[in-house]
């Protein structure tokens, strides 16, 4: 497809929310090495709201015209049925699939205490429900292709946030979508890891519908100079870790901005107090205090 096409040679890739934004950057960059591609998108707002074929078959037609290979995908992942005809159309296509890049998603944003059940329904559907059903029924198939003997050598890229690691005020539902997929990457890793499979996950700051609405200034491109939010900055790193050399690599999240990564060390145990016996908890207060005076301070929520 260029003169890079090579790296990805031979992998099938799949990608979710693939027609804007971030998605749209990973499809055309993975087509770029060499990947060929399913281009998933529903083509709908901001909020979820509308659909179209339209931008999906966009991305396809570019893709395409650059010499590379690609199809386009209106299923939806959030439909456990539907997330495994996805899967289908990859082997159907092309034989098999290499990498899942988990990606759509939309915001229903509102500060907590006015927040709506169906609002928190929506956004954990598509981000938690639309990442599990596609990965659960590419990972079956990559268990059977091992069982029979066939090499795998297969990855699954997820989408968390910052808001996800750290929280975002007005983003409650999202924030706690993208906290469960951080820890949903860490499952999958080692149960899978005999098959052949590896899972991460990244952590894009970029310039997206999404970001654009919510942090309008930081989003905002330069009139000179690098532009760090660019969405075409956060697709290398997915490119990589579809590709063989990162066959090693699992189990982790990735934070990635223009041109930093970042690899985020998570929950751990941290500093403790202890004895062998049962705390009273009048005693806690002074207990308490020297414990969080050893710990280092919490991370600053976004947009405190």
């Amino acid at each position: 497809m260029s003169d890079v096409s090579g790296f990805l040679d031979g992998r099938v890739a799949i990608v979710t929310g693939a027609a804007r934004g971030l998605g749209r950057a990973h499809a055309l960059e993975l087509a770029r090495h060499g990947a060929r591609v399913v281009v998933n998108d529903l083509g709908v707002e901001r909020d979820g709201s509308g659909g179209s074929t339209g931008p999906a078959d966009e991305v396809v037609s570019e893709i395409r015209a650059a010499g590379g290979q690609a199809i386009a995908s209106g299923h939806d992942i959030a439909d456990w049925a539907d997330a495994g005809r996805l899967i289908g159309l990859a082997v159907e296509t092309w034989g098999r699939i290499d990498v899942l890049v988990c990606n759509a998603g939309f915001l229903r944003d509102r500060m907590f205490v006015n927040s709506e059940e169906a609002e928190w329904d929506a956004v954990m559907r598509v981000h938690v429900k639309g990442h599990v059903a596609p990965a659960r029924h590419a990972a079956a198939w990559w268990r059977d292709a091992a069982k029979r003997g066939e090499p795998v050598d297969a990855r699954i890229i997820n989408t968390t946030s910052g808001a996800g690691l750290q929280g975002s005020i007005g983003q409650a539902a999202y924030s706690a979508a993208k906290g469960a997929l951080a820890t949903l990457t860490q499952v999958p890793a080692p149960e899978l890891g005999r098959y052949g499979v590896t899972a991460n996950a990244i952590a894009p700051a970029a310039r997206t519908r999404m970001t654009e609405a919510a942090f309008a200034e930081a989003m905002k491109a330069p009139v000179t100079g690098f532009d760090a939010m660019a969405p075409e900055n956060v697709a290398p790193l997915v490119a990589w870790l579809a590709s063989e050399q990162a066959s090693a690599v699992t189990g982790r999240v990735f934070d990635v901005s223009g041109g930093t990564i970042t690899i985020e060390n998570g929950w751990r145990p941290g500093a403790k107090i202890e004895r062998d016996a049962r705390w009273d908890a009048r005693e806690l207060g002074g207990v308490m205090g020297q414990l969080l005076m050893q710990a280092p301070a919490a991370a600053k929520v976004w947009g405190t």
